[in-house]
């Protein structure tokens, strides 16, 4: 005897009979566990293997994928022929939870950026701004805890590279000239990280004694993980779509292995810039008037800029409703974000940020950046012409503001902005794959595997050529799905 279940209309709240799982259905979950068996052991296997090099870790990048879509593809299959939307629900949280486990298996795999997060909490745990010293101070010797800093006898290059499992930095102390090796990338210079990002560092370490390693920072990346796979499953739900598709977050191997693993703060931005984009659609069931949805998006939005400067470029896709004052509050809340550590460190705030946008290439050209202008064209003019192509994706997006769905037109801003840029760090793109999931553009989801091809080759002889290839790979995916739904969209 086969029975129907009971559930509720998100959209009405009236208790409606669903359709009966079929055999089919209860076949397919049993798949999508061994699916998701799967995906933890790609993710053990590539966060655990230290010395593959860039190949290893696109092996592992490519299995994580192939196991995570078989799982999708398993979820969807159920859910269409009748599973339970809790069973669906419990399958994309659980599968977070069982994979990112898997991800905390190893000390980051590809990034030592954790460790300067570490290092500017427990500094401002000390009470003083990490926009003041820099790691390699004489001054701050006191603080330096010995899972991040080593002493003479690590200083030499091979031993100081070995020292760290995310490897070390030889270095000197400053003024004294000491020899030195640190996890701690750029030691000699002042954090580039802007205010709200800093508090969550301090946030984390606060509780933590100095020895505390590794894994505090990627536990907090897997409950902000989490916490999105959730607000995505109920927007879903609130707008009567399939809360499988959230699955496409959850399970994301960008998510598993750099907001988890590499525990980049970047899924703090995503998550309030999420939040900003929600806010700003005008989310079912918020009971929230117009002004103050536009005042309360406008805050998420000026936080999330406040964590990490990039989600500034989906600004064109929320200037939809009461713009000004949606401008207003981000500032507002921008500002605010500062004002604690201007008050400190006055101008120095400003950190390393300039330093960085010329080391990596943004400020004179790099044949990596502007991977596709730079298929046909030299460095500076494919900057020249890539920041054009930029301006005109804003500007087209703006434009059509009032035609495309709001989570569209920031997850095509975003989307569009990576590739023509092509920053030389996947994490970045942790931002677009909640846009791109409740914005029904799924294809932008190739972007964030081509920067991840690009970034595990960085700095090798072949990235420039793997940069060009994979960003036109993408770019062709997602121009040619975009013209065959508008032309599909198109009335005969």
């Amino acid at each position: 005897m086969v029975s129907r279940a009971i559930d509720r209309s998100p959209s009405t709240g009236r208790t409606v009979l669903a359709r009966p799982a079929s055999a089919r259905a209860h076949a397919a979950l049993a798949g999508v566990g061994l699916a998701l068996a799967a995906l933890s052991a790609a993710v053990w296997w590539t966060v655990t293997v230290r010395d593959g090099g860039p190949v290893h870790v696109l092996v592992g990048t490519g299995l994580c994928c192939a196991a995570a879509g078989c799982a999708w593809l398993l979820l969807r299959s159920a859910e269409r022929r009748g599973a339970s939307e809790r069973w669906v629900i419990a399958a994309v949280v659980l599968g977070l939870l069982a994979a990112g486990a898997a991800a905390l298996a190893a000390p980051p795999l590809t990034s030592n950026d954790s460790a300067r997060y570490a290092w500017d909490g427990i500094v401002q745990k000390a009470g003083i701004s990490p926009y003041r010293d820099v790691p390699a101070a004489d001054a701050l010797a006191g603080l330096r805890p010995g899972w991040l800093f080593a002493g003479p006898g690590a200083a030499s290059a091979d031993a100081c590279v070995a020292a760290f499992p995310t490897g070390g930095v030889p270095t000197t102390s400053v003024p004294s000239g000491t020899p030195l090796c640190t996890a701690i990338n750029r030691p000699h210079v002042p954090t580039a990280y802007p205010p709200v990002a800093e508090a969550f560092f301090a946030l984390v370490r606060l509780p933590l004694p100095p020895g505390v390693a590794w894994l505090a920072f990627q536990i907090a990346g897997l409950g902000l993980a989490l916490a999105v796979a959730l607000v995505v499953v109920r927007a879903l739900r609130r707008e009567g779509r399939p809360p499988s598709w959230a699955a496409l977050w959850a399970w994301n191997p960008l998510v598993l292995l750099e907001a988890v693993n590499n525990a980049h703060v970047d899924v703090l931005s995503a998550a309030l810039l999420l939040g900003a984009g929600l806010l700003g659609a005008g989310v079912p069931g918020a009971g929230l008037p117009s002004a103050r949805r536009a005042a309360s998006s406008g805050a998420f939005f000026g936080l999330a800029v406040a964590t990490k400067l990039i989600p500034a470029v989906a600004l064109p896709g929320m200037l939809r409703n009461r713009p000004w004052r949606f401008g207003a509050a981000a500032l507002a809340a921008f500002v605010a974000a500062y004002v604690p550590y201007v008050a400190v460190s006055g101008p120095a705030v400003i950190g390393y940020l300039p330093g960085y946008l010329s080391e990596e290439g943004y400020a004179s050209g790099d044949k990596s950046r502007f991977a596709l202008p730079g298929i046909l064209l030299p460095p500076f003019a494919a900057l020249v012409v890539g920041l054009a192509a930029v301006l005109a994706v804003w500007v087209w997006v703006w434009a059509r503001r009032h035609v495309l769905e709001p989570m569209t037109a920031q997850a095509l801003a975003v989307g569009w902005t990576l590739l023509i840029v092509c920053p030389s760090y996947a994490w970045y793109a942790l931002m677009l794959v909640p846009l791109a999931v409740l914005g029904r553009r799924p294809e932008l989801l190739v972007v964030p595997l081509a920067l991840e091809a690009v970034t595990a080759t960085v700095g090798t002889d072949a990235g420039a050529p793997v940069a060009r290839v994979a960003m036109a790979a993408a770019a062709l995916v997602v121009l040619g799905v975009g013209l065959t739904r508008a032309r599909s969209a198109r009335p005969r």
